[in-house]
């Protein structure tokens, strides 16, 4: 059974005068071959709160989807913010993350007086707190992990369609077996993040896609 009202009470001790709006802030997405990293920043109201809300990994893929459409119902704002598998590339994946997490903050409306943060400093709130596994101790922060978690979900599923080999709809980009059969079997797609599949495939082909995504 997941302890609701855990992570209920977590986010609840900072409720005060001074603190009304409390962020949470996620990602979805840094260990895949393939796709983007997907941030949300989350901001809830703690008079009318979820019932199963938990780190997304570990609710069914049902239960996330009817979490997301009442999360949705009920934020008082939420926004969501993704860098591809170039950025990646170019700048790592923590860095990347970090820069998400930024770009997802400062596209709110609503600014925060309280920033929880799933494991990552940010330095993007005056009053922000890092928490490791913080969706499963934060209430705002498990619904950041449901909404980037389905939002990306979709989004390689819409992949899957155009490279039906790779079996995105189910691995979301992650390295399985099937995956890295299809990917020795029928080359690198244009959303494969080349630093993360440097050794599974040859140099040269690297190389080669390399320079067509310089070219295109």
């Amino acid at each position: 059974m997941i302890d609701t009202q855990k992570i209920f009470d977590y986010d609840k001790q900072f409720l005060s005068e001074n603190i009304k709006y409390i962020a949470g802030i996620d990602e979805v997405g840094r260990g895949p071959l393939a796709g983007p990293v997907v941030t949300a920043c989350v901001i809830m109201p703690y008079d009318d709160m979820i019932e199963g809300v938990f780190d997304s990994k570990k609710v069914s893929a049902k239960k996330r989807d009817l979490l997301y459409d009442q999360i949705k119902e009920k934020a008082i704002s939420i926004t969501i913010s993704k860098r591809d598998q170039n950025r990646i590339d170019e700048i790592n994946i923590l860095e990347a993350t970090k820069e998400c997490m930024k770009g997802c903050f400062n596209a709110s409306k609503v600014k925060p007086d309280l920033c929880l943060i799933d494991a990552v400093k940010l330095g993007v709130c005056e009053n922000e707190k890092s928490i490791v596994k913080g969706d499963e101790t934060s209430y705002a922060i498990a619904c950041a992990s449901i909404i980037a978690k389905v939002y990306r979900d979709r989004f390689m599923k819409e992949y899957a369609q155009k490279y039906p080999e790779y079996d995105f709809e189910n691995n979301v980009g992650y390295g399985t077996k099937k995956h890295i059969e299809a990917l020795k079997e029928y080359g690198i797609t244009p959303i494969h993040r080349l630093t993360f599949i440097k050794n599974i495939m040859p140099k040269e082909d690297i190389e080669l896609e390399i320079i067509r995504r310089e070219r295109s």
